[in-house]
């Protein structure tokens, strides 16, 4: 098995996840950690006995692949170096601040030949891959995601630090061209908007209505699906769903087939597989760009309709 030496650039709690995983991972070094904050670096390098740096130029020649756990403005910067010195990278949501930084980022991939992975954990959330199974043409798609105020994400608002995960799970199942979108939003406990909703209608008819908070009392992340033949819920936390069905008059309910895992450990194996096979990653970077966009246009309906107001 070729020997993967991977490097995490920030290492807050996010990041520090990333560094768990990785050493549990077969074939896989932890050569690395870099981050600001001196305290948390050497208490975290003296935990894991890994060298640690608090400028991630130092750690080009150290590595072949990278995770960047950092705030979503510095991403374009130090993915742009790593990709550059010919390192693979994973780069945590959102990819970019802007959508012309996301597609410096692809660009440099390209050139360099280079795994540009984008960390869209849902996608490897175990009642997800169910749910692609089952999907019949759907007509409408509702999704909650609620939590409560953490301060560490505020570098962006809702849209980018929580919406972001359904729009990308709802542009891969519906696949379809986008007719319009409309949104709303506030601004509560932060600069940025803190409580969001946008609806997003497909050019073939299918709807799907979004709804984002990180000022709730209790948490959610639920996905709904309706179409012609049966209505679908999933908890993604529980990683647990429900199909109902009209079988003879009768509505009938069972359980979706899932199995349980870790959807973070899911998405870094699937990181250094395409690494290894030199292949593309389940989340290209070009998807990333793509649910980039579709954010960044909702944040600019819900800014366009507070200005008017």
């Amino acid at each position: 098995m070729e020997e993967v030496r991977v490097g995490v650039v920030g290492v807050g709690h996010h990041g520090g996840q990333h560094v768990r995983i990785y050493r549990e991972l077969p074939g896989v070094v932890l050569a690395a950690v870099v981050d600001t904050d001196a305290e948390r670096l050497t208490r975290l390098s003296e935990e894991w006995g890994v060298a640690s740096y608090s400028d991630y130029r130092d750690i080009a020649s150290e590595v072949d692949a990278v995770s960047i756990a950092t705030p979503t403005i510095s991403h374009h910067e130090i993915a742009e170096h790593f990709l550059s010195s010919g390192k693979h990278v994973f780069l945590e949501k959102p990819m970019a601040s802007t959508v012309e930084e996301a597609e410096d980022l692809i660009r440099q991939a390209g050139l360099n030949k280079r795994v540009l992975q984008i960390g869209h954990v849902e996608r490897f959330n175990p009642a997800i891959k169910a749910l692609m199974g089952l999907l019949r043409d759907p007509g409408f798609i509702e999704c909650h995601r609620l939590s409560r105020f953490n301060p560490r994400g505020c570098d962006v608002g809702v849209v980018l630090d929580l919406m972001i995960h359904d729009i990308d799970i709802i542009l891969t199942l519906v696949n379809d061209s986008i007719k319009s979108i409309s949104a709303v939003g506030v601004n509560v406990l932060s600069d940025s908007e803190d409580i969001a909703n946008a609806r997003i209608e497909f050019e073939k008819g299918c709807i799907a209505n979004l709804t984002a908070s990180r000022v709730s009392l209790d948490s959610m992340r639920k996905i709904r699906i309706f179409q012609r033949d049966a209505y679908i819920s999933l908890d993604y936390g529980k990683q647990e769903g429900l199909i109902y069905r009209k079988v003879e008059g009768e509505i009938v309910r069972s359980p979706v087939p899932t199995e349980k895992a870790e959807p973070l450990k899911l998405e870094l194996e699937s990181f250094i597989r395409s690494i290894r096979s030199s292949s593309r990653p389940p989340v290209s970077a070009e998807q990333g760009k793509w649910a980039l966009e579709i954010a960044m246009e909702i944040v600019r309906d819900i800014r366009a309709r507070n200005t008017a107001v």
